[in-house]
């Protein structure tokens, strides 16, 4: 299993924060270069406790579809999002927010497991972190751009 853990601080209040990092909305927005489209579920606004959204999306060429589940909820702080039928074997999304000062760091801390067991493993380490590294990292420009608008 890999793991990412990123903070971003952005100059916006919490609230502010914890909506747009549950935006579909702005999920979409963030993820244009994979074509990114929600499909079934909750299909846009704030995605909210219990509710589940169906992505369509195309990675390395490649389509994919994934559901995902809000499991856990507490308003501003944190929220978690949970594959639930999907292309990877495990993938379980922590989205935490604290007020520092006047700016509020929003950490994620994002574990996936790849399938097809050693091979997985080998190709989470290879590629696979550093590719949804870099997709967490665009997404959270985004929502920083959006907040301190």
């Amino acid at each position: 299993m890999a793991t990412i853990i990123l903070k971003t601080l952005i100059n916006a209040p919490i609230e502010r924060c914890f909506d747009l990092a549950r935006s579909i909305d702005l999920h979409v927005q963030s993820m244009q270069s994979s074509g990114e489209k929600a499909i079934a579920g909750k299909r846009d606004g704030l995605i909210g406790l219990h509710e589940s959204v169906t992505w369509r999306a195309k990675h390395f060429g490649i389509p994919f579809e994934m559901t995902n589940k809000i499991s856990k909820m507490e308003y501003p702080i944190r929220f978690v999002d949970e594959m639930v039928k999907g292309p990877f074997k495990k993938l379980h999304h922590q989205h935490e927010f604290k007020i520092m000062g006047s700016q509020t760091e929003m950490t994620d801390v994002f574990e996936f497991q790849a399938p097809f067991g050693l091979l997985g493993r080998l190709v989470e380490k290879i590629f696979l972190k550093n590719y949804m590294l870099k997709l967490i990292e665009k997404r959270n420009e985004v929502i920083k751009f959006q907040a301190e608008w």
